[in-house]
């Protein structure tokens, strides 16, 4: 528990004493304690607006609930340069990022010591260096949850339009090719009874598997811990990672870019899959070698590819552009509307919460927080 006492000089600048009061006597106050404490005078005490540094303008009408209270600094350009970044970000309390950013401790310490959250406009992470944040007091917070219908939408989509031809039949009449029906054109395959393979039964599993389930398909699972209950309710079956690879018709990657699960799917991985499959990413780019990847619809080890992630975001090779069994997203399998306002919306409510002394509820490292002020 601490208290303020204000006293005011000869040049009318508040000074302000603190007492802490700690049920360890003499114990040094930890740095996230120490952070509330500024940043608790700061805003009470009428030291200004804390500044909130913004990498794009995305946040809509949620930036005037931020301006009320803070200084809110808005990058307006497309991309921002590491060098922008490490310069825009000095003297804030908060910064609200894209996964497109980098923040690391450099970035951390070019914020200064008052930085007290990194609120991440994604649901990953991998962009964020979360054990330099937390050695530094620094809460990271992301968005989970209100991405989970859109992105499960993308795969079921990924899953209609490369079964069912619709991106080659789109191309086909474009082209002038199209002079009438005939029989066997552009013969597609059924989705009903297939077996969709989902590797990672977190949300956007989930409700993938639900999805899955209601147009008919088989669906069956791998996760790093098994949930019979979710098995029973949905009628979906546990398989080991090489047995859903051998099995599946249709192989979908719902599982976050860490150590682990960089390259999770290679040379091996893919000549497991059956030919006439197809392999769907809509997690992180990384999670795939994708050099290997375009050897394989190349070579015809798989029937196809559903990707809105690649492992250089910035530069899509031309031979995986130029492949016919493909079909290509520039990383929107999240884009809604109505998934855009809410992920604004929680950003918000993540980078307020944060500073104004209330633990996040979307946070990443609850460590941080292992202290409270009493």
């Amino acid at each position: 528990m601490f208290e303020v006492r204000k006293k005011t000089c000869s040049t009318s600048v508040p000074r302000v004493r603190v007492r802490i009061r700690s049920a360890r006597p003499f114990a040094c106050p930890s740095a996230p304690l120490l952070k509330n404490i500024i940043l608790f005078i700061w805003l009470n005490e009428g030291m200004g607006k804390p500044k909130i540094f913004v990498t794009h303008v995305y946040l809509g009408k949620f930036l005037e609930r931020l301006k009320e209270k803070y200084e809110v600094v808005v990058w307006k350009d497309k991309n921002i340069t590491r060098e922008d970044l490490l310069t825009g970000v000095k003297g804030s309390v908060g910064i609200i990022s894209l996964l497109t950013e980098k923040i690391d401790g450099e970035v951390m310490d070019s914020a200064g010591s008052q930085l007290r959250v990194i609120s991440n406009y994604a649901v990953g992470y991998d962009n964020v260096e979360v054990e330099a944040a937390t050695k530094r007091g620094i809460s990271v917070t992301n968005t989970p949850g209100v991405l989970t219908e859109s992105v499960a939408e993308e795969v079921i989509a990924f899953v209609l339009v490369l079964f069912r031809r619709i991106a080659e039949g789109d191309r086909f009449v474009r082209e002038g090719k199209y002079k009438g029906w005939e029989p066997d054109l552009l013969l597609g395959t059924g989705i009903k009874d297939k077996t969709m393979g989902i590797v990672g039964l977190g949300r956007i599993g989930r409700w993938t598997a639900r999805m899955a389930r209601a147009l008919g398909m088989k669906v069956i699972y791998f996760n790093r811990h098994r949930d019979e209950e979710f098995e029973e309710e949905y009628g979906v079956t546990y398989h080991t990672f090489d047995q859903l690879l051998e099995n599946a018709e249709v192989v979908s990657l719902s599982v976050p870019l860490t150590d682990e699960t960089r390259h999770l799917i290679g040379e091996r991985e893919l000549k497991l899959m059956k030919p006439s499959a197809i392999l769907i990413n809509t997690s992180r780019g990384p999670i795939v070698d994708q050099e290997i990847l375009i050897k394989a619809l190349k070579e015809k080890w798989i029937a196809g590819a559903g990707l809105d992630v690649f492992e250089d975001e910035s530069q899509v090779p031309e031979d995986l552009r130029a492949l016919p069994n493909t079909v290509l997203t520039p990383h929107t399998a999240s884009a809604t509307i109505e998934t855009r306002i809410a992920m604004a919306r929680i950003v918000v409510d993540n980078v307020t919460d944060a500073i104004e002394g209330r633990q996040p509820l979307c946070l990443v490292n609850p460590d941080v927080w292992k202290e409270k002020i009493d």
